[in-house]
C-alpha cells in the first residue's frame, strides 16, 4: 500500500517519508516525537482508518528528525519548534504537495498548528486528534503539573519498548500479545528510551496557545470523551480559540482515535468535515485477520493410488487434524476446498504456529501439505470472508512448495520478535494483485 521509504531534507537533516494512494486532496500526517514510517502506517487496528482516509486522497507519513528512520540528533542539541515545523515544508516540497490537509496526533499539534498559522495558503485544513497546545497546567489551562508530567514520563520511559505504555493510554483497544508486540516494535524503532524521555521534557517547554486565534484555516478538533492521557477539556480549549473550529467528542477512553474502537466515528466526522456530506455509517463488516490456505500436495495422484474409500478415510483424518489445531490456536474455519482448508486468525503469530502444528501432525499420516498466509483487512460476508487480503493469501499458497509454509512480507513484519525465523523467497508477482510482494518461508 505504502511506497518505499524516501528522504526529504530539512537543512542537513534527512527526513524519512512514505506515501500511499492518490486522489483529489493530499493528507500529511504530522509526526509527533516518536514513530517510524516503516511500521507506523501498518499498526494493527489502524487499517480501517487508513483505508477510509485513502478513499479521500493521497497520504504522506514522515518521521521527525531524531526519531524513526530519520537522521539522529544529539540529546544535548534538540531541534526547536520552528525547525520541526520546517520539516513539514521540506516533506511537502519533496513530494510536490502544494496544499495539504494536516492531520496531527497529540504533540504533533504543536508543529501542525504553527504551520497552519504561518502557511494558510498551503493548508487545506487542520485535523487535530487529541492534540494539545501545551501540556503543563497554567492560568486555568487543564494540563499536568510539572511533577505529574515528569513522573508520567519517567514511568513511560521505563516501560518503553514493551508496548505497555500504548496499552495504558489506549485501554479500550482490543489488546492481544501479537498487537502488544507490534506496538512494542514501533516504540523501539521510533525512539530510544533516552530520546523518548528527553523529548518528553522538550514537549513540556512548548506552548502554542497564543497562535491559536491566528489560525484561519478550516479546523476539526476530535477528542475522546474520557481520554486517558489528555483530558477532553484540552480539545475543547483548542476549538474555542481557533476561529470557526469544529469540536467533536468521541465516546471512549483511547488517546489514539485512529485505532479500534473509536476510528469509525472519528473518520466519519473527518469525511463529513472535508466533503460537506454526511458519511455513510461504516459498519463492522471489515476486520483485520490473518488468512490461511492449505492443500494436500499431489492430492489427485494420491486419490488415484488409494481408491475412493481409502482416500476418503485419509481426508477425514486430515480434516480432524486440521480442525483440532484450529481449535487449539483460536483459528476459525471458513471453508474446506476438498483437499484443503481456508481459515482465519485474530493473531499472525498464532496463525503461523497453527500451520506448523498442522503440517507436523499430518506427517505420520504420510500427508504433505503446502500453506500460504497473509494478514490484511477482510470483508466479512456472513460466515465467509472476502477482499484483496483473501486473494493475496490464496496466491501466496499457490506459490508454496511441498511442506512449505509461505507468508507475505506484511505478515512477517508483524511477528518480528516472536522467535520465528524466515527464509527470504524474494519478490514475486501475485496473479491479479498489483505490484510485487516479498515472500518468506517459515524456517523449521
Amino acid at each position: 500500500m505504502f511506497s518505499e521509504t524516501r528522504y526529504a531534507y530539512n537543512g542537513d537533516l534527512a527526513l524519512a517519508y512514505r506515501t500511499a494512494g492518490a486522489g483529489p486532496r493530499d493528507f500529511v500526517y504530522v509526526a509527533n516525537w516518536y514513530g517510524n514510517v516503516e511500521v507506523s502506517p501498518l499498526l494493527p487496528g489502524s487499517e480501517g482508518w487508513m483505508q477510509q482516509l485513502l478513499k479521500l486522497g493521497r497520504l504522506t507519513f514522515y518521521d521527525q528528525a531524531g526519531t524513526g528512520a530519520s537522521d539522529p540528533i544529539s540529546l544535548e542539541e534538540l531541534p526547536s519548534l520552528e525547525q520541526w515545523t520546517d520539516s513539514i515544508t521540506a516533506v511537502m516540497d519533496e513530494v510536490d504537495i502544494q496544499e495539504a490537509v494536516l492531520i496531527c496526533n497529540d504533540s504533533g499539534f504543536f508543529t501542525a498548528s504553527m504551520f497552519a498559522a504561518t502557511y494558510p495558503q498551503r493548508t487545506t485544513a487542520l485535523v487535530s486528534l487529541a492534540g494539545w497546545p501545551r501540556v503543563l497546567a497554567d492560568d486555568g489551562f487543564p494540563g499536568y503539573t510539572k511533577e505529574n508530567w515528569d513522573a508520567g514520563a519517567d514511568a513511560a520511559a521505563k516501560m518503553w519498548g514493551t508496548g505497555e505504555w500504548q496499552h495504558f493510554i489506549n485501554p479500550d483497544y482490543p489488546w492481544s500479545e501479537e498487537r502488544r508486540a507490534a506496538w512494542a516494535q514501533m516504540e523501539r524503532l521510533g525512539a530510544s528510551p533516552g530520546m523518548f524521555r528527553r523529548l518528553a521534557t522538550l514537549t513540556a517547554e512548548f506552548d502554542v496557545r497564543d497562535i491559536l486565534p491566528t489560525i484561519r484555516v478550516p479546523t476539526l478538533v476530535l477528542h475522546s470523551q474520557e481520554d486517558r492521557l489528555a483530558r477532553v477539556e484540552i480539545g475543547q480549549y483548542i476549538a474555542s480559540r481557533i476561529p470557526g473550529a469544529q469540536f467533536e467528542a468521541i465516546p471512549g477512553r483511547n488517546h489514539y482515535l485512529f485505532i479500534e474502537p473509536g476510528w469509525r466515528p472519528a473518520i466519519e466526522k473527518v469525511i463529513e468535515f472535508l466533503t460537506g456530506e454526511q458519511a455513510e455509517e461504516i459498519g463492522e463488516d471489515r476486520v483485520l485477520a490473518t488468512v490461511l490456505f492449505t492443500d494436500i500436495v499431489d492430492s489427485t495422484k494420491r486419490a488415484a493410488e488409494l481408491g475412493d474409500r481409502d482416500w476418503r478415510a485419509l481426508l477425514d483424518a486430515h480434516d480432524a487434524v486440521v480442525r483440532a489445531q484450529l481449535a487449539r490456536f483460536r483459528g476459525r474455519e471458513v471453508k474446506t476446498t476438498g483437499d484443503g482448508f481456508m481459515a482465519t486468525f485474530d493473531g499472525p503469530q498464532r496463525a503461523i504456529k497453527c500451520t506448523i502444528a498442522v503440517r507436523d501432525a499430518l506427517q505420520p499420516l504420510g500427508v504433505e501439505i503446502r500453506a500460504g498466509l497473509h494478514t490484511g483487512e477482510c470483508e466479512v460476508r456472513g460466515d465467509d470472508v472476502g477482499g484483496i487480503a483473501v486473494h493475496i493469501g490464496a496466491r501466496v499458497s499457490a506459490l508454496a512448495g511441498g511442506g512449505e509454509v509461505l507468508v507475505s512480507g506484511t505478515l512477517r513484519d508483524l511477528v518480528v520478535g516472536s522467535g520465528l525465523t524466515f527464509e527470504d523467497r524474494g519478490a514475486r508477482e501475485l496473479k491479479g494483485v498489483p505490484g510485487e510482494w516479498r515472500l518468506y518461508a517459515v524456517s523449521g
